[in-house]
Order: C-alpha cells, then structure tokens, then sequence
C-alpha cells in the first residue's frame, strides 16, 4: 500500500509558517531532546546531512531517513499561535482535482520534509521549525529530528491533502476514553495513515483534539478520488461536511451548516465561491493559483497546489519565486 520515494523525484521546499494575523511577540521556547526519532546513528547522520538552504526567507529542505514515532509526546504538541488561510478543493475533473491553499504569516524559518515511514506512507509536508526551537541557522540541529511532529498542511504518496486554518469559534469537548492529540499532530497521523477521506476523517475520530495553548483550528480534506470534507468542532462536537458541489472551500469562519449566502459574505470565501462557480470546480495548477493571488493577504508567505492524481506541487513563495516539484504517487 505504500511506496518508496525516489531519491532524486521530489524536490522540497520551506516555506513560512501560521496564517492570519500576527499575535505573537515573540520566538517560541526552545524544543527539549528530540523525543520522535527511532532512527539508528548512521539515518541520523544521514538525515540531518540532507539539511540544504534553498532561499532567504530562510528555506530549507530535509529528507528524514528512517522511522520516526508520530505518537511521541501528544500531549502539548499544539504551537502557540493563530492560523487562518484560504483553502479550497477544485474536484470536478475527475482525472486533475487539485488542492490549494494559501499560507499567511511571519516568515520564520521553516522547511518542507519529506518522510517514507516504513510503517506509512511516505508524504511532503511543511514544518515551521521556529517551534521546535531551531533558530534560523539550523545546521546539525538534532532538534530538527522532531520535525515530523508538527506539519502545517501536506499531501501523501495516495493523494490525500490536508490542511488547517484558523475557526476562533471552535471548541473541542473530551470523549472519555479516547486520547488527546495536538491539533496540528493530528496532520501527521492523517498524512501516515489515511488513503482516503474517509480515512483520515476516522483518524481524527479516534483523538480527542487539544486546542489548549494553541488555536482552534478547523481542517479542509481532499483525496485523488475527487472527495473532500471541512472537519469542524459546532458545539464541541466534532462534525463533517462533505462535499455536495464540484469544489469546497474554507476561510477562517465556520463553514458546517452555514447557508452559502452567509459564508459568502466573507470576503476571501466570497471570491473563492464565486470563480470555482464560474468555472465549474474545473482549475489547473496556473488556474488556482491566479486565484490564491487574488485574495493572498500583506502577510501571505506562500501559495501553493497539490494535484491529488498527478503528484505534483507547483509553489509561490512570498518573493514571487515558482518551484515545482511531484511525489511519486502509488495505487
């Protein structure tokens, strides 16, 4: 079910991290001893090796060779900041539905990962390093080992994307019995497991999702079969809204049983309903990312597009600068 990526397939890119608007005065603390890694000393050596600058935002890539546990530590794994975003999943061509987002806030620096777990698939995902506590030369790091732990949006090698914004409304209650989970570690349980929709909507059913020293966060989903859900938290309860037209799209206002006319009174939502209207859910790379530029925001960092069949990521940093990339993808 899983596949290997090829060594020299898949560029990597970092980009910044958070979306919205700034709140925080400062750095994060710094991370203790990497608690995630399960590698050996030679994937060690090898993976923080891997380590490469690639802009001045600062950008960095990394390949993490070896196993990693995406369960070490659950409790407090939230980052302290907001994140809002525009995102959306133009699905109406069966054979090129696309993800895309954009991602707002200061340019910390951070990097895109690339993970093959043995026991998952393998994925890109992007990771703002500041809260692991790596400063913004992280050369021999080992902090940066945790990187895994805390992906800000990514896809896998089946297709499935996901990605978060802020929903200051949202409240998560307990389930008894069930254990808690960051609300951004949960992205990497779902990018390690899930194929599908359903899948990673079952991921999140099993955690109860902490929100504590962190924002409340609501997530778009979308997958290579051309389905997509928004999870959200209405009244503390987790709840999910499939996708009933040919696109979906989530801004930082509750959007689960909200009319349409009332979500499109938000101004970034309004312009996303109102072009995958107009084009009947059918955007190709260049497409969408017209329309992420139209309503990317002063702090807007990056902007990018995952093509859920095709594998390939097609990027804007905030500089103006376009990369793409593709992740081998399996069947």
């Amino acid at each position: 079910m899983r596949r290997t990526l090829i060594a020299g397939g898949l560029a990597l890119l970092l980009l910044a991290t958070a979306c919205g608007e700034s709140r925080r005065s400062g750095p994060p603390a710094a991370a203790g001893s990497p608690t995630a890694s399960r590698q050996d000393p030679a994937q060690v050596e090898r993976t923080l090796a891997s380590l490469r600058k690639i802009d001045g935002l600062p950008m960095y890539e990394m390949t993490y060779d070896g196993d990693y546990d995406p369960t070490a530590g659950l409790a407090g794994s939230t980052p302290p900041s907001p994140f809002g975003c525009s995102l959306f999943a133009a699905l109406a061509d069966r054979d090129r539905p696309l993800f895309a987002r954009n991602f707002d806030w200061e340019p910390n620096p951070a990097l895109v990962l690339r993970t093959d777990p043995p026991d998952g698939y393998a994925s890109i995902s992007l990771v703002d390093i500041s809260y692991l506590g790596v400063s913004a030369d992280p050369t021999g790091d080992r902090r940066l080992l945790d990187a895994p732990l805390l992906p800000f949006d990514g896809m896998n090698e089946r297709g499935l994307a996901v990605g978060l914004a802020a929903d200051d409304g949202a409240r998560a209650e307990p389930v008894p019995g069930l254990p808690k989970v960051g609300s951004v570690r949960i992205l990497r349980l779902v990018l390690d497991s899930a194929a599908t929709v359903d899948e990673a909507v079952a991921v999140f059913r099993r955690y109860n999702l902490d929100f504590d020293g962190g924002p409340p966060l609501h997530y778009l989903l979308a997958d290579a079969t051309g389905a997509s859900a928004v999870v959200e938290f209405v009244d503390g309860k987790l709840t999910v809204d499939r996708r009933q037209g040919p696109w979906q799209a989530l801004t930082n206002v509750p959007a689960v049983g909200v009319p349409d006319r009332e979500l499109r009174q938000d101004h970034r939502y309004g312009v996303l309903a109102k072009e995958l209207d107009r084009t009947g859910g059918v955007v190709d790379a260049a497409g969408a990312l017209r329309l992420l530029n139209a309503v990317r925001q002063s702090h807007t960092r990056w902007s990018v597009t995952y093509g859920l069949r095709s594998g390939e990521v097609r990027v804007v940093t905030a500089g103006g600068g376009t990369r793409d990339y593709r992740l081998p993808m399996s069947d």
